[in-house]
């Protein structure tokens, strides 16, 4: 399922960061740290469900190291809101994988905080994560 706003789509701005999104979800499944790599800034913090603020090279790791493996990743909805060259953005995620050999299946709510990059690609500064019970 691809990334879809509540609403119609009626701005450039959050077209770009629904393909980003989607990009985004992609680059998870199929653990591509090429794409992640683009899309994460270097100054990325993000706080996940357990309350661990992670890096960018965390996130890079678990997935170059096989420790991160997703199998299914159903955005719901999304809302994005723009503020100049800043897109903060809330979906509700059913998340499907293993961590560390541990297997998972949870709904989870993100925010992420997308920002443009002097190369005029947008990135995701800051990110957290809730579990949606």
């Amino acid at each position: 399922m691809r990334y879809v706003a509540m609403g119609s789509v009626n701005n450039p701005t959050e077209a770009q960061i629904l393909e980003a999104e989607e990009r985004l979800r992609l680059a998870m499944v199929h653990s591509d740290v090429t794409v992640l790599d683009q899309l994460l800034a270097p100054e990325l913090l993000f706080t996940n469900h357990l309350g661990q603020v992670l890096g960018k090279q965390d996130d890079l790791a678990a997935h170059q190291s096989g420790k991160f493996n997703i199998e299914v990743l159903t955005p719901s909805d999304c809302q994005i809101q723009l503020r100049g060259n800043v897109a903060i953005v809330t979906v509700k995620v059913h998340l499907i994988g293993s961590y560390d050999g541990t297997d998972f299946d949870n709904n989870l709510r993100f925010t992420r905080i997308w920002t443009l990059s002097s190369k005029d690609t947008w990135q995701i500064v800051a990110a957290h994560s809730s579990l949606v019970i």
